[in-house]
């Protein structure tokens, strides 16, 4: 499987998952447990649809039409981003590791 979209949230990522289903294409959307366990802002971009590699091509081109159509500004086709850090992945890390700094003054 790979990833055909990165999603903002959690719901967008059922959106583009509904589209793709809509189209034939089976697709799963990645990173439930995720936002249950650092709520919505800290899951925000670890949120992904995939799709079997077989239909990546096809996926991916109903993700840039939906994208084009959609309007919004935070949605991103997984193509596009693979080489670069996710900007969320960065704030988490450094939010985790504020919290253990304070944890070991504390202790």
């Amino acid at each position: 499987m790979q990833i055909a979209y990165r999603a903002k949230d959690i719901t967008e990522a059922h959106i583009v998952a509904g589209l793709l289903e809509a189209n034939g294409i089976e697709a799963h959307v990645g990173g439930h447990y995720l936002q249950g366990a650092m709520g919505e802002i800290g899951a925000a971009g670890f949120s992904n649809v995939h799709v079997d590699d077989e239909d990546l091509y096809r996926a991916r081109q109903l993700v840039s039409e939906y994208e084009q159509t959609s309007g919004s500004s935070f949605s991103r086709a997984a193509s596009d981003h693979e080489d670069r850090p996710d900007h969320y992945a960065r704030w988490f890390l450094l939010a985790l590791a504020i919290v253990a700094l304070i944890l070991l003054q504390i202790y």
